[in-house]
């Protein structure tokens, strides 16, 4: 099913638009919570809560893309649950390993206000944009969405240590740029 039909079934408070979000985005949605959250009944639930956001919110919103909008949904409730289960413990897993390896290049700011923190998410936007297209696929597969080098290298079918390399220039480069935009690191 088309998502703007998807889009429609919400509008007009059809049920079925979560039996066909389901079936057209169930797995997109699972790899996007399990690649934070290493445990498959949270990542059930996340999506199970997903679902019910996306039912709240449309309407009265409209998206323009539908995807990236139930991903972003999906995205945000699992970065809530891992805060909320690292909070009760310590959890290592992709998600805290690629943190880490951003922290080299972006430091645990304090902003002391929003539109800070706005300048560096564009800054970094920017950033990306001028990157080759390869580099900048590896950099969100691996920083929006937590996937492992594993799976990153699988993916565009490289090596593990080429995709390692790319990240490792790749920060090496942001780090850079954040500097001399007057960043402290």
């Amino acid at each position: 099913m088309e998502d703007e039909k998807l889009i429609e079934l919400y509008e007009n408070r059809d049920e079925y638009a979560i039996v066909h979000t389901r079936n057209k985005y169930d797995n997109y949605c699972y790899s996007i919570a399990y690649n934070i959250l290493y445990d498959h009944e949270d990542s059930k639930e996340c999506l199970n809560d997903t679902y019910l956001q996306v039912w709240n919110a449309i309407p009265p919103k409209h998206p323009n893309n539908f995807k990236t909008f139930i991903g972003k949904i999906t995205r945000n409730l699992s970065l809530d649950k891992y805060r909320q289960k690292k909070a009760e413990k310590r959890l290592s897993n992709e998600f805290t390993i690629s943190l880490d390896e951003l922290n080299e290049c972006i430091a645990d700011n304090s902003f002391n206000d929003k539109t800070e923190l706005e300048e560096l998410i564009t800054d970094i936007n920017d950033f990306l944009a001028h990157l080759r297209k390869k580099d900048r696929q590896y950099f969100v597969c691996r920083y929006y969405y937590f996937e492992s080098i594993q799976d990153i290298a699988e993916r565009f079918d490289s090596s593990t240590s080429a995709i390692k390399m790319s990240l490792k220039r790749t920060r090496d480069k942001l780090k850079d740029n954040l500097l001399n935009k007057g960043y402290t690191i």
